[in-house]
C-alpha cells in the first residue's frame, strides 16, 4: 500500500509553501526546504530544493508541488535518487507532445502545471521512493518583476503543514539605482517567530532571511503542529533621480528603466460598460455595484464620465460624457444601486454605442485621455454573435482614438476573445475572480489605469548600434508602473545614449541621457547577487513576452511568424513557455510533460460530445476534480469519463500508431532527403550531408570573410532536418532568418517578414532576397555566391540549403559545409569509377568513408526521381 504526500508548495513573488500528510509522522518526511531567490534589477531567479528521506521499510509514492507566478518561466527542474539525476528536457510542445503520446498510449500521466488561482500555477510531479531512500527535487523559474501603485511585491505564502528540520528562505535583492523602501509583513508572524527572521540592508543590497527552528515552528511543545501558515510579503522600490531612467548594461545587452515621477495626470474620458444579462445574477452584480461606488468616488473633478450598461438591449446613462462633479457622481452612484440582471448579452451593440458617445464627446480638455472599460461575463448572445465579427467591428470604430481595456468577470466568458479586442485597441485584458474580494479585484484594476500621466510614449536608440530592441513605443503611461526596454549593443560605443519623446499633461516632453557603457558595466562585477549573464536572459524573457502578446491580436500568417520567433528564443534560453514544454523523466523511463498554461487554459470546458476523437480530447486543460483525475491530461478518456471499453480501444490504436512509428524510424526510408546537399567544385559529385547535432543549437555551417557571407542552421527536435537557417552578410549588413513558418529580414535595427504563401521580393542596398510561394527563398548579391534555401511540405515541413555559383567562394571558406568548397578531393584508385559504392573523401585533411546512395534532391521542383550522391555523417 502506497502512502501519498504533498511535498512543500513554494511560490516567490506568489510563492507557496505546503505539505499534507495522511498521519501526523508521516513514513516520507520533508528534512530539508530551501528557496534561494536572486533579485537583480528586477529580474528574480528563484531555486527551490527540497529533500526527503522514506523511513518506512516499503516504497511510497510522494508529489512535489510548488505554485509559481504565471508570469514566471520554468527553467529547469531535475530530481537525484540513488546517485542517479533524472533531469527535465525542454522541447518545442509539439516535438514533445508526439513523445509524451506513446507515454499516454502506456497509461503514464501527465499535466505536471495547471492554473490553481489569479496569480499563481502550480507545477507538481509524484515518484515512487523506495525504502530507506532520499531523493532531491529542484526547480528553477525566473522572473521579470513587474512595477504596480508604486512598488514591486514578492508573495511568500507559507503553509508546509508539518514540522521540517530545515527550513529557510532567502530573498536576495541588489538594485544599482539604491533600494527606496524595503519592508516586510505577515500574517502568521509570532514573537518567536520574528526572531528567525532578519534583515539586512544597505544603500543598493538586501538581504532577507527566514530561518525558523523546529521550536520556533511549534504551535505547543505538546504537538508537533506548525505555526507557519499564512502569507509573508517583501515588498519593495527603488530610488529614481535621473528624469530619462536609469540604463544597466552587462556584457553587451543593456536594460532601460524610465518610471517618472511627480508628473501632473491626464484628465480622463471614460466610458463604463457593464454586463447586466442574466449571467450576472445574484452575486457578481452585486460586487459589480460595490466596486462602481467606489470606482465614482475616486474619479477626479477633471475626469469626465458616463455609463452604458447591456444586456440584449443597450442603455445610455446620458448621451454625452459629464464632468466628474459631485452631483454628476451621486447621480450615477444612484443608477448603480439600480442594477439588475437578466436578459441576453449584446457586447457589439454596447462598445458601439461607447465609441459613438466618445466620437460626438465635446468641451472635453484638450490634452486627455479617452477610454472604455468593458466588464462582461459571457459571451455574445444577443446582436452580432461571432466574435471574429466583433473584434472587427470594434478596432475599425475605435482607430487607434481610445484604449480598450476588457475585465472578463469568471470562467464562462471567453478569455481570448477578450484579450484580442482588447490588445488591438491599446489596452489589456483581466480576469476578475469570482471569490470574495471580487470588488476589491475591479477596484484594483481601476487604480492601476485611474493616473495616467504620460502618453505617445517614444524610446529612441543610435540605430546602427542596437540589435534586436524590444518594444520602445508605448501609448500610455500610468503613475506607479514602469517602462522597460532591452536590446543588445552591436557595436563598440563608448556612450549609450538616450532620448525620450512623450507628451505629458502640460507640454511635449524631450528627455536624454547618456550612460557610459564601461562604467555600468563595472556595476555588476563581483556582485554575489548575480546570476550569470542576468540582462541577457531579462532581455530573452522580455522579448518573448511581447512576442506572444503581439502574436495575440495579429493576423494569422503574422501570428505564426511571431509565435515562431518566440519559439526560438524560449527553447535557446531553456523556458517552459506557452510554446514549449518540459519533459520529465522518472526512474523506470516513465515520462510525464509540464506545459506552460495561459489564462485562457482557464475556460470552463465545453462538454463533448459522445464519440469524440480521442486526440482532440487529450488536447483540453487539466480537470479540476482532485479525486484522481489530476493524473490525467483533462479530457483524456478517463477525465471526460468515457467507458472503460472506449478507453482500451484509444490506447489499442496509439499503440498501434506508436509502433508503426517506431518500425518506420528503425528502417531508413528509400529514397529520403538528406540534411544538405551540394554540388562538389570543378567535379561532377554530389555530397549529401547529414549532420549529428542536439537539437535546436546552431551549427555553424558556412563562413566566407572574403564574401562577407556566414550562414548557420538549427535541426528541428523530433525531425532530423533543418528547420532553421540564419544568413548573415556583412555589407549591406542584413540578417535573413529563414523558418518554415515565414522569413524575417533584419536591417538598421528594423524587422520585416515575408509570407511563404506567395511570390515577393525584397531588394536591401543591392541584396535581392526573394520568395517563390511555398518553394524557395533567393539571397543574391552582385559578384557574391547565391544562396538558395528550399521549403519542404511533408508531415514535418523541414528546409534545404544549397548554393549557386559556388566558384566565387574563397579559399579561406570554413565550417560544417563550407569546407567542402575549399579543400576536398577523393582518394584515386582502381575503382574512381561511375560503378563504385564506396570510396574514400578526404576534407580539410581528415578522411572519410563515403557511400554512393540515391537520395531525393529538394533542389528540383519535382523530387520524385532520386539522384545519386555521396553520403556522408559529420559530428560538429
Amino acid at each position: 500500500m502506497e502512502q501519498r504526500i504533498l511535498l512543500p508548495l513554494m511560490v516567490f513573488s506568489s510563492l507557496i509553501v505546503s505539505a499534507e500528510t495522511i498521519d501526523q509522522k508521516p513514513d516520507i518526511k520533508i528534512y530539508s526546504l530551501h528557496v534561494d531567490c536572486k533579485v537583480t534589477s528586477r529580474f528574480a531567479h528563484t531555486v527551490i530544493t527540497s529533500r526527503i528521506v522514506n523511513r518506512a521499510n516499503e516504497s511510497r509514492e510522494a508529489t512535489f508541488e510548488v505554485e509559481i507566478p504565471k508570469t514566471a518561466f520554468i527553467t529547469n527542474f531535475s530530481m537525484s535518487m540513488d546517485g542517479e539525476v533524472y533531469p527535465g528536457i525542454i522541447k518545442e510542445k509539439a516535438a514533445a507532445q508526439n513523445e509524451y503520446d506513446t507515454a499516454v498510449s502506456q497509461g503514464q500521466s501527465a499535466g505536471l502545471v495547471k492554473i490553481t488561482d489569479r496569480k499563481l500555477e502550480q507545477f507538481h510531479v509524484s515518484v515512487s521512493v523506495a525504502a530507506a531512500s532520499k531523493v532531491t527535487f529542484e526547480l528553477t523559474y525566473e522572473e521579470l518583476l513587474k512595477r504596480q501603485l508604486g512598488n514591486y511585491e514578492l508573495l511568500i505564502k507559507v503553509q508546509p503543514k508539518q514540522l521540517v528540520k530545515h527550513f529557510q528562505i532567502d530573498v536576495h535583492i541588489f538594485e544599482p539605482q539604491g533600494i527606496r523602501l524595503l519592508e516586510t509583513d505577515s500574517t502568521f508572524m509570532t514573537n518567536e517567530l520574528t526572531e528567525a527572521l532578519t534583515k539586512v540592508q544597505n544603500e543598493t543590497k538586501a538581504h532577507i532571511l527566514f530561518k525558523p527552528t523546529l521550536d520556533q515552528q511549534k504551535k505547543n511543545s505538546e504537538l508537533d503542529e506548525t505555526l507557519l501558515n499564512g502569507d509573508f510579503v517583501v515588498r519593495y522600490d527603488v530610488k529614481r533621480e535621473a528624469t530619462a531612467g536609469d540604463i544597466q548594461i552587462v556584457n553587451g545587452y543593456f536594460v532601460h528603466y524610465f518610471a517618472p515621477q511627480e508628473m501632473p495626470v491626464f484628465p480622463k474620458n471614460v466610458i463604463f460598460v457593464i454586463d447586466r444579462s442574466g449571467s450576472m445574477t445574484g452575486r457578481k452584480i452585486e460586487q459589480t455595484r460595490d466596486a462602481l461606488l467606489k470606482i465614482l468616488q475616486d474619479l477626479r473633478p477633471e475626469d469626465h464620465f458616463s455609463f452604458i450598461t447591456f444586456n440584449n438591449k443597450v442603455v445610455e446613462w446620458k448621451s454625452s460624457l459629464l464632468p466628474a462633479t459631485k452631483e454628476n457622481v451621486a447621480s450615477a452612484a444612484a443608477l448603480v444601486q439600480t442594477l439588475t440582471a437578466r436578459g441576453g448579452t449584446d457586447i457589439n451593440g454596447a462598445l458601439l454605442a461607447a465609441v459613438a458617445v466618445l466620437d460626438r464627446a465635446e468641451r472635453l480638455p484638450e490634452r486627455s485621455v479617452s477610454m472604455v472599460i468593458l466588464l462582461t461575463d459571457g459571451q455574445p448572445t444577443s446582436g452580432e454573435r461571432s466574435v471574429e465579427v466583433i473584434q472587427e467591428n470594434i478596432q475599425e470604430a475605435i482607430n487607434g482614438k481610445y484604449a480598450l481595456f476588457c475585465l472578463g468577470f469568471g470562467f464562462d466568458v471567453s478569455y481570448k476573445f477578450l484579450e484580442k479586442m482588447a490588445r488591438s485597441n491599446g489596452g489589456i485584458a483581466r480576469r476578475i475572480y469570482e471569490n470574495a474580494d471580487a470588488a476589491l479585484q475591479l477596484q484594483g484594476f481601476y487604480q492601476e489605469v485611474a493616473t495616467p500621466i504620460l502618453m505617445q510614449i517614444e524610446m529612441q536608440y543610435p540605430e546602427n548600434s542596437i540589435e534586436g530592441l524590444t518594444k520602445n513605443n508605448f501609448k500610455l503611461f500610468f503613475e506607479g508602473s514602469e517602462i522597460i526596454v532591452s536590446g543588445k549593443i552591436s557595436n563598440e560605443l563608448d556612450l549609450l545614449p538616450v532620448e525620450i519623446k512623450a507628451q505629458s499633461h502640460t507640454s511635449n516632453l524631450t528627455l536624454k541621457e547618456e550612460a557610459n557603457v564601461k562604467e555600468k558595466e563595472q556595476v555588476f562585477q563581483n556582485q554575489g547577487y548575480i546570476f550569470g549573464n542576468f540582462i541577457e536572459r531579462l532581455w530573452a524573457y522580455l522579448t518573448i513576452q511581447q512576442l506572444l502578446e503581439e502574436a495575440i491580436s495579429a493576423q494569422e500568417e503574422d501570428q505564426k511568424a511571431l509565435e515562431a520567433q518566440a519559439l526560438d528564443l524560449s527553447l535557446q534560453y531553456s523556458f517552459v513557455t506557452p510554446l514549449t514544454s518540459m519533459v520529465v523523466t522518472k526512474p523506470q523511463q516513465q515520462e510525464e510533460l509540464a506545459n506552460k498554461p495561459t489564462e485562457a487554459d482557464n475556460e470552463k470546458p465545453s462538454r463533448l460530445p459522445a464519440g469524440a476523437s480521442f486526440k482532440r480530447l487529450h488536447s483540453r486543460m487539466p480537470s479540476e476534480d482532485d479525486s484522481g483525475s489530476r493524473r490525467l491530461k483533462s479530457g483524456s478518456p478517463g477525465a471526460l469519463r468515457h467507458s472503460e471499453g472506449q478507453l482500451r480501444g484509444n490506447r489499442q490504436v496509439l499503440s498501434a500508431v506508436s509502433r508503426s512509428r517506431d518500425a518506420k524510424r528503425a528502417q531508413p526510408a528509400a529514397y529520403e532527403h538528406p540534411q544538405l546537399l551540394l554540388q562538389l567544385p570543378t567535379q561532377n559529385e554530389r555530397i549529401c550531408l547529414n549532420i549529428h547535432r542536439v537539437p535546436r543549437t546552431s551549427v555553424p555551417l558556412l563562413s566566407d570573410p572574403e564574401q562577407g557571407l556566414t550562414v548557420m542552421g538549427k535541426v528541428g527536435a523530433g525531425i532530423n532536418h533543418f528547420v532553421q537557417f540564419d544568413i548573415n552578410y556583412v555589407n549591406p549588413p542584413v540578417q535573413i532568418r529563414v523558418y518554415t513558418h515565414a522569413i524575417l529580414l533584419s536591417y538598421n535595427n528594423k524587422n520585416s517578414w515575408l509570407s511563404w504563401m506567395k511570390s515577393s521580393s525584397s531588394t536591401i542596398q543591392g541584396l535581392t532576397v526573394s520568395v517563390e510561394k511555398e518553394r524557395s527563398v533567393t539571397a543574391s548579391l552582385p559578384g557574391t555566391v547565391t544562396v538558395k534555401i528550399s521549403l519542404v511540405r511533408l508531415p514535418d515541413d523541414f528546409l534545404g540549403l544549397y548554393f549557386l555559383d559556388t566558384d566565387r567562394f574563397s579559399d579561406k571558406v570554413t565550417g560544417v559545409l563550407g569546407q567542402f568548397y575549399s579543400k576536398v578531393q577523393f582518394e584515386s584508385d582502381s575503382n574512381n569509377d561511375q560503378r563504385a559504392v564506396e570510396r574514400v573523401l578526404r576534407v580539410s585533411g581528415s578522411e572519410h568513408k563515403v557511400s554512393r546512395l540515391y537520395k531525393k534532391d529538394y533542389r528540383l521542383e519535382s523530387d520524385s526521381e532520386p539522384v545519386s550522391c555521396w553520403s556522408i555523417n559529420l559530428t560538429p
